[in-house]
């Protein structure tokens, strides 16, 4: 079986935990999607987690799609938590940076882009978000 580390990167509030959640939910590892906002996410088991609907901390998950077993990394967005979210670089085959659409491009983005590029870790671009308001795809691949 392939074995793969995978981590969830981006600026607070651009969708990791809820990504992490939906990639949970498809593989068959939880059986009901878990939301920050109601305090139930499976990866945010910290009570001050829940209680600010933050990820403070790095948590990982298994699961297995096929014929490979994924360890996912979901890692604090929140810039006073960046070291927490630094310290998982070190162990990634893969990184999936998550932008908001609707708040595009932001600097910590940028931060972890350079980041990504500094360890050498292939990285995804997912863009969450883009059915709210204000989302513009355009601008967005601008930035």
């Amino acid at each position: 079986m392939r074995k793969l580390v995978i981590g969830l990167l981006a600026h607070v509030d651009a969708g990791k935990t809820t990504l992490s959640e939906g990639m949970l939910y498809i593989s068959g590892k939880i059986r009901k999607l878990g939301r920050v906002d109601k305090r139930d996410a499976y990866l945010d088991t910290n009570e001050l987690e829940r209680a600010r609907g933050i990820t403070i901390f790095s948590k990982q998950a298994v699961f297995e799609v096929g014929n490979t077993e994924i360890t996912l990394l979901d890692t604090p967005g929140h810039v006073d938590f960046s070291a927490e979210m630094e310290r998982t670089l070190q162990v990634l085959d893969y990184a999936i940076l998550v932008i908001s659409g609707a708040d595009g491009v932001q600097g910590h983005t940028q931060t972890l882009w350079r980041l990504l590029d500094v360890y050498k870790i292939p990285v995804f671009l997912f863009v969450n978000k883009m059915d709210q308001l204000g989302a513009d795809k355009e601008k967005l691949l601008e930035e």
